[in-house]
């Protein structure tokens, strides 16, 4: 009887210290963009950086805080089930967060339309993994292609090898899902929601 008194105490320490990590979690707010909607026309329409920021990445918001609140409430009903099954929703959404509030900080505009090919360390960088910037950009485009269903093409640094990478990633998932020593550098997000207008 004591050890089963013990194992009980034990377990719900760990809820209670789970249940006090989950209320921990934050909740999160669409970022704001540092530029207009219409700053990348017409490259990309402010019609669709409108829809594209306010709908969709609010969306994983949204869906987000809401599986965050629902998992609280379901440890504090002790259902197990319940917290299991929203482990999901919980994980593509913060990724889907994530992986947007990266990809807005990747995009400029200029009033020339057009900018400046990377020169420097990132220049040389470039140079030394894929040849040229026209090359590089031809691989992300070819990447970002052949990726099935929805998901992002990235520019990485892969701090083991010392080299600059492309990596495609499916649906939300992060680019450290590739693995852990690589950095993102530039994100396209190949969703079909970003380019259906």
């Amino acid at each position: 009887m004591r050890l089963r008194t013990l194992a009980t105490a034990k377990t719900l320490g760990a809820i209670s210290r789970f249940q006090q990590h989950v209320r921990g979690l934050e909740t999160f707010t669409l970022p704001d963009l540092s530029y207009d909607y219409d700053a990348l026309e017409p490259a990309i329409s402010g019609e669709i950086m409108q829809l594209h920021h306010q709908k969709h990445h609010q969306t994983y918001i949204t869906n987000y805080n809401k599986a965050i609140e629902q998992l609280d409430d379901a440890i504090t009903k002790g259902d197990a089930s319940t917290a299991v099954k929203l482990q999901s929703a919980i994980k593509f959404n913060v990724r889907g967060h994530v992986n947007h509030s990266i990809f807005w900080k990747n995009l400029a505009f200029t009033s020339e339309g057009g900018g400046e090919p990377p020169h420097g360390s990132l220049g040389s960088a470039i140079n030394q993994s894929f040849s040229s910037v026209e090359k590089l950009i031809a691989k992300m485009n070819a990447e970002g292609a052949a990726v099935q269903g929805s998901g992002w093409v990235w520019l990485a640094v892969d701090k083991e090898l010392k080299r600059l990478v492309v990596e495609t990633t499916s649906n939300q998932d992060p680019l450290v899902t590739k693995g852990p020593c690589l950095v993102p550098l530039l994100v396209i997000d190949v969703w079909e929601h970003p380019y259906y207008l």
